[in-house]
């Protein structure tokens, strides 16, 4: 009893117990580290992770002039989610606002959808969602087939009519949900893998106390920025490039797009992510503290960037927040490269804020790293 007690002291105890909390309280970086992430990511994720869909555009395509056909567009115009309602004037002009992700759905009405419905056989009103956005697409289709559902409803009360609307999803037919994932994944496994070896980068040097001698070595600021960049720069190139080939070979994904233009989206992507982490790398003085900060930034650039929800569902200051994260352009581009042919213009529309991305966040973390070696 005597040695268990020598061996373990409650006061010894107690007194190492304080000691670890005034180090982390007394600590400027450690308070940042331990109490402004979680405060940040709580509000975050409380107005960006939704599962409601809102600010949504879609079009409508009437080709009825009768009452039930006017009544279904007036409410779609005032449905809460519902941010504007394009009028098309032909097919092919539908088809082209979901072909350029301008709506995630379009309601083409037929010329008997009124007298349809009068008579309780279902109007047939034919609605096509882009499966590209699956699950707001699916939930876009809850809504828009309840309010189509409801004016059926009102017209024959007590007959067990046909559903009014008649769904097609284009581009992802039969909604696979491996579809939607993977070209999203990655983007996310590239941006972890640049982000977690440029934050530790620096703060490996300087926890090892290697640091130092890199300072007094001939080596220039240039170069060592460009030395602590590169290998991020290629081992996330080529798990990109590792995740697009399993998604064409492994889930026998669609791949139609540009190759090329995927290729250079890709590099710009990763340079942007590896200007943040040495900027993380560079302020921190521990690999603990650059592993935390690297899911600090990266997890809430995640939630904001649209992988999971829909940026336009954001509050509008998330939404211009969501615009300077690289994944929010770099998603637009690979999902459109696997599910469709986007057009070079479309692609390069979100690469040039991608390029400014990579150019601001470089030149920041070299004002960081030549900070730290001065």
């Amino acid at each position: 009893m005597a040695m268990l007690t020598s061996a373990f002291s409650f006061t010894r105890l107690r007194a190492q117990f304080i000691k670890e909390v005034l180090s982390v309280l007394r600590d400027p970086r450690s308070r940042m580290v331990v109490f402004v992430p979680p405060i940040l990511q709580l509000l975050v994720f409380a107005f960006a992770a939704t599962l409601e869909v809102r600010n949504v555009d879609i079009a409508v395509y009437n080709q009825d002039s009768g009452r039930w056909s006017q009544e279904l567009v007036q409410r779609l115009d005032s449905a809460g989610f519902v941010n504007h309602v394009w009028r098309a004037d032909s097919q092919q002009q539908l088809h082209g606002l979901v072909d350029r992700g301008e709506v995630i759905a379009a309601l083409s009405i037929p010329v008997d959808f009124s007298r349809r419905i009068a008579a309780g056989e279902g109007g047939q009103a034919q609605l096509l969602v882009d499966g590209r956005r699956s699950n707001s697409g699916q939930i876009t289709t809850a809504y828009l087939t309840t309010i189509a559902a409801d004016i059926g409803a009102e017209v024959q009360p007590d007959a067990q009519a046909t559903t009014p609307v008649l769904v097609r999803h284009g581009f992802n037919p039969n909604l696979v949900y491996r579809w939607f994932i993977v070209p999203g994944l990655t983007g996310i496994l590239a941006l972890f893998s640049a982000l977690l070896i440029t934050s530790l980068s620096i703060a490996r040097e300087r926890e090892l106390g290697t640091f130092d001698q890199l300072l007094v070595s001939p080596t220039s600021t240039p170069e060592i920025i460009v030395s602590k960049s590169l290998p991020a720069l290629v081992i996330g190139t080529a798990l990109g490039l590792f995740m697009v080939a399993a998604g064409v070979f492994l889930f026998r994904i669609p791949f139609t797009g540009s190759f090329l233009l995927l290729l250079a989206s890709l590099v710009l992507f990763i340079a942007s992510v590896v200007g943040i982490g040495l900027m993380i790398s560079a302020v921190s003085m521990t690999q603990q503290q650059a592993i935390l900060g690297a899911f600090a930034i990266g997890v809430p650039a995640v939630l904001m960037s649209g992988f999971a929800t829909p940026v336009e569902n954001m509050p509008l200051v998330l939404q211009w927040l969501a615009q300077a994260i690289p994944l929010t352009h770099f998603l637009i581009i690979v999902e459109g490269s696997f599910l469709k042919a986007m057009p070079p213009a479309d692609i390069l529309s979100s690469l040039w804020p991608l390029a400014l991305i990579a150019l601001a966040s470089l030149t920041m973390a070299t004002f960081f790293v030549r900070g730290r070696l001065q």
